[in-house]
């Protein structure tokens, strides 16, 4: 009896762990974000101001609008899409928060598959 009591009482504070979901830290500054492109590992930086988020990965800027659905979910558009593809508007989900760090996930709007990363604040502000 007092296994099984000691094995409810484990459950239950495992299930009142919340991770860490500070994402109003997130919404203004610099960013590195890395994925591992075929077997490259390539960095994006990008710069977000609340409402404009521009992107830089192999010496080319791109510039989106973000518009904020909650202080953790966004939707980013290219402002100026070069193809169908970039017209796409992408919805970003902040998972949990660590330090300078936060996993996301992300789609496209109206699709169903999602992928994750993980961005690290490199800068406080944006110039």
């Amino acid at each position: 009896m007092r296994l099984l009591s000691s094995i409810f009482l484990l459950f239950i504070l495992a299930g009142c762990y919340q991770p860490e979901r500070n994402c109003k830290k997130f919404k203004n500054g610099t960013f590195e974000f890395k994925a591992l492109v075929g077997t490259e590992l390539e960095t994006t930086t990008f710069m977000r101001n609340d409402s404009i988020e521009i992107d830089y990965y192999q010496g080319k800027a791109d510039t989106s609008s973000v518009r904020w659905i909650n202080d953790c979910e966004y939707i980013v558009q290219k402002i100026n899409p070069k193809n169908r593809a970039e017209e796409k508007a992408i919805h970003m989900k902040i998972l949990t928060t660590d330090g300078d760090e936060y996993t996301f996930e992300y789609n496209i709007v109206g699709q169903e598959k999602k992928q994750k990363g993980t961005a690290t604040k490199v800068e406080s502000s944006v110039k």
